[in-house]
């Protein structure tokens, strides 16, 4: 039912549902937690296709196999398609209507307030676990790769991650060596 709501509610593309799957995986349902969910936001983002039926096949893999993957890609699926049909007909005997075309309006803004509001968690969790200089220092080298050379997500993504690994072996390294100094003065 959680990946049916989001394939109902979900308008505007992959990346308006993610706030979506994140309510019901996160915070409804708790099968994940934060760090979990955006760590598979990030593969999602690195993979070809759809991000929203990425992330519903990986919630349904997590929850009962292959066949929960299935069910999962399904659920967010059908109701979409079915909408669709429905709305694109509704939308064509109506396509000349200023109130269609308002409402349509109005729901871009709800969109970007979700989408920040998701920004917004996922900096303040990035900035307690890397500290306010990193944090920031790596937001602006996203932002540069992103804007102003133009790099793939997909590469930024990639680069992140590796530097990810490579911090958490120089964090275990630094930790291990002042735990180890420390046992030795005493």
């Amino acid at each position: 039912m959680a990946m049916v709501r989001t394939g109902i509610l979900g308008f505007g593309g992959g990346p308006s549902v993610i706030p979506l799957i994140r309510y019901e995986a996160v915070s409804r349902y708790h099968w994940l937690d934060d760090d979990e969910f955006g760590e598979i936001l990030a593969i999602a983002n690195a993979l070809p296709g759809p991000i929203a039926t990425k992330m519903a096949a990986y919630l349904g893999y997590k929850r009962k196999g292959a066949l929960g993957a299935f069910i999962g890609v399904i659920s967010h699926i059908i109701p979409t398609c079915v909408a669709m049909v429905i709305l694109l007909t509704v939308a064509n005997v109506l396509s000349y209507s200023s109130a269609v075309t308002g409402m349509i309006s109005a729901i871009m803004p709800v969109i970007a307030v979700m989408l920040g509001l998701m920004a917004y968690e996922f900096a303040i969790k990035a900035l307690k676990g890397l500290g306010k200089l990193i944090g920031c220092i790596l937001f602006i080298v996203s932002f540069l790769m992103l804007q102003v050379i133009s790099i793939h997500p997909a590469f930024v993504i990639l680069i992140f991650l590796l530097y990810g690994a490579f911090h958490f072996k120089l964090k275990k390294k630094v930790q291990k060596k002042s735990g180890h100094s420390k046992g030795v003065s005493m």
